[in-house]
């Protein structure tokens, strides 16, 4: 910070020149003595420099409302709302979110440096304060094809930059249980080290904070959020499109452990968060379980900068940024204005602030790259009568089942069955045309009739395709690679409805209000092949391929068991 800089805060904090904003008449939400405070909110240069008598070249009137600190997302991937980082900043600003740690690792693992590289320009002159934790496991294991690797030494170049905060979500468990030499490189690269324990025992926690590792937000049970909280952990509790754990989770959190729980929402969709919110969702959804109000909010804030060291966010206080929230109510959390660094952007629940500049997504097309295929590649060959291990899905729950199921063949290949539930999964390779397909089956999906299709599978973003026959699968990824990536509906040869997303096939170019219109005629396609209401099925497809979650999975290489942490078969060996 310059001096002249300093000099003009103090000025306006001692009163001796007035402050460029002065808020009044508020209840001002203390996160740090967890009270309802009074007094003038002054602001100079977007940062707070005084509560008590000030005044103002301008002065707002709260009018009684409550003044709270910004939220802030302690964890989000901002590809999975499939917008770029500059409409994604319009979408959560106006629900108090203003500053996320997002993770990249979606486009590096289809781009590599490069993919690291466009989320920070792009997000330069956006309004919300977009801060990076570096991918450390591009691929996120060694048993899959991704569009690139990302060594410690590739990382090495972002590390100084001014918004990279550390490392990344460790999902390569095995990688630091070994002491690998790479995974060593890439956690010493920062003291700020995110975990990914999904699955992982006490001992293996024992492992992970002995690596420097302080957080997780894969927890799916109030037991796994106390086991991690005794070891020194930061809990992040999430709320997502697939992974739905909030509510579960909220049963282990306390006055006294509140201090260690945080908020997230790691993958959710752009109509989710238009429709629902983003971290104020989690917010208003602990108060209506019983969590204090202000204890909420600050999870939602304070407790997220402090883990991760933004010292001038969190709290309504001299000498932090002034990014505030002006509440009518509240127990409902109910949003009127935000404000970030004392301009308001939010209002209403409308974006209200200045659009920055877009920048080029010409380097970051045309990602879309896949060998030959035939209908015969999707074949998988199985003895008559034959059982086999099938992907069970759990709704809104990214962890799946491990089944053993009697299947139908004709001439030895495994055939779909609407009655059972069983269909046919396909994940093809699309970075470097290797000619890569794993094939299995998936029960639970629910489509009655055609197939569907995406370039958006977690974490490689190779093509997953998921159909009751064949030809609507060969059909829907012929569209994707026409459209350079995306979603695709398929029913009789026929398409019902497309969404490009030509950005690294995660994001699209268009603005949000217009991929929100091609969402909901992708929802509205998809109840014409009969897919569940009760949780999104493109979603949850998505999440299938994730090796690093239980128990079952597809990549690119066949069916993956998270357990043994190697593929099998589909038919089940005898």
């Amino acid at each position: 910070m310059k001096k002249e800089r300093l000099t003009s805060r103090i000025l306006a904090s001692t009163k001796q020149k007035p402050a460029d904003l002065v808020i009044r008449n508020g209840r001002i939400v203390n996160v740090f003595t967890k009270e309802l405070t009074s007094g003038d909110i002054a602001i100079t240069d977007g940062v707070v420099v005084g509560i008590g008598n000030y005044s103002g070249i301008r002065e707002i009137d709260a009018n009684g409302r409550f003044v709270a600190p910004g939220l802030i997302d302690a964890h989000v991937h901002i590809e999975s709302s499939m917008v770029t980082p500059h409409q994604f900043s319009q979408i959560v600003l106006p629900h108090g979110v203003t500053s996320v740690i997002t993770d990249p690792h979606e486009i590096a693992n289809v781009m590599g440096a490069a993919g690291i590289d466009f989320m920070l320009n792009d997000s330069e002159s956006v309004m919300l304060d977009i801060f990076v934790m570096l991918p450390s496991c591009v691929p996120a294991t060694a048993f899959e094809n991704s569009g690139a690797v990302l060594s410690a030494k590739d990382l090495q170049q972002f590390i100084k930059h001014e918004r990279v905060l550390g490392i990344a979500e460790v999902m390569d468990f095995p990688a630091v249980l070994r002491a690998d030499n790479e995974m060593l490189e890439k956690l010493l690269l920062s003291a700020q080290r995110d975990g990914h324990a999904a699955g992982l025992k006490e001992n293996d926690l024992n492992v992970y904070r002995t690596a420097g590792i302080s957080t997780d937000h894969e927890c799916v049970t109030k037991e796994e959020v106390i086991e991690r909280l005794r070891r020194g952990m930061y809990v992040m509790l999430r709320e997502g499109s697939v992974a739905k754990n909030l509510e579960a989770l909220l049963e282990a959190v306390t006055e006294a452990n509140a201090h260690r729980c945080l908020f997230c929402t790691d993958d959710k969709h752009l109509d989710d968060l238009i429709d629902e919110g983003s971290i104020d969702y989690n917010v208003r959804t602990a108060i209506r379980h019983g969590l204090n109000p202000i204890t909420a909010i600050s999870m939602a804030s304070l407790h997220a900068a402090q883990c991760y060291g933004l010292h001038m966010k969190g709290a309504v206080a001299p000498g932090y940024d002034a990014d505030l929230i002006l509440l009518d109510n509240l127990e409902e959390f109910a949003i009127s204005e935000v404000y970030k660094n004392g301009v308001l952007v939010g209002q209403g629940g409308a974006y209200a602030g200045p659009i920055g500049e877009r920048i080029s997504v010409k380097k970051v097309r045309e990602t879309v790259n896949i060998a030959g295929y035939t209908k015969n590649s999707l074949q998988i060959h199985m003895a008559e009568n034959t059982t086999a291990n099938v992907i069970g899905i759990n709704p809104n729950n990214l962890v799946t089942e491990h089944l053993i199921e009697k299947v139908e063949t004709r001439n030895g290949h495994f055939v779909p069955s609407i009655e059972k539930d069983l269909l046919k999964i396909a994940v093809i390779e699309r970075h470097k045309a290797t000619g890569n397909i794993g094939l299995g089956i998936v029960k639970g999906l629910g489509l009655k009739r055609g197939a569907i299709a995406t370039t958006v599978a977690h974490d490689s973003h190779n093509i997953i395709a998921a159909g009751a026959n064949d030809e609507d699968i060969l059909t829907a990824v012929k569209a994707l690679q026409n459209m350079e990536g995306g979603l695709v509906v398929v029913d009789g040869g026929n398409i019902l409805a497309e969404l490009p997303l030509a950005v690294a096939g995660l994001m699209s170019e268009e603005n949000f209000q217009r991929v929100y219109e091609q969402i909901k005629t992708i929802d509205a396609s998809l109840m014409q092949l009969g897919a569940p209401t009760h949780f999104n099925a493109f979603l949850t497809l998505s999440f299938l391929s994730l090796p690093v979650i239980p128990h079952l999975k597809i990549t690119d290489c066949g069916l993956f068991k998270m357990a043994e942490f190697q593929h099998i078969s589909v038919p089940v060996a005898k």
